[in-house]
């Protein structure tokens, strides 16, 4: 539910109301970002949609488990890479993936409050 909540916040609210060229579409972007995919979206490029979901993601599983093992601050590391990967190929501005961390993040920690609530503390003994 985590990453259904912040694909639809990012893909169908805040990209339907804030809308920004992706660099890829720009025309004065052109000569200065070096487009390493053939892929880009016609969709707008604030917020990073993988930037929400992956920091959603990392945020709900690290405060859920991070007192289970003390590693678990890692996925932070994978939604860095993913969105480090969406500026490095051209289909999003670092602000795009900034607000979609930023906005992910939120959501992450508003869905381990309900989790919480809901089912209490996660237990993973048998």
């Amino acid at each position: 539910m985590t990453v259904v909540i912040s694909d639809l916040t990012s893909s169908h609210l805040v990209k339907l109301l804030i809308f920004r060229y992706r660099p890829c579409q720009d025309p004065r972007m052109a000569e200065q970002v070096r487009i390493l995919v053939s892929y880009c979206p016609e969709s707008s490029s604030f917020t990073s949609s993988h930037a929400c979901n992956h920091f959603a993601m990392a945020v709900f599983i690290f405060l859920t488990l991070r007192e289970r093992s003390r590693w678990w601050w890692m996925v932070f590391l994978w939604a860095f890479a993913i969105s480090y990967a969406q500026v490095y190929v051209g289909v999003h501005y670092p602000f795009d993936v900034a607000g979609g961390a930023l906005l992910g993040s939120v959501i992450g920690y508003g869905m381990q409050i309900f989790f919480k609530r809901q089912f209490g503390p996660l237990s993973l003994k048998q």
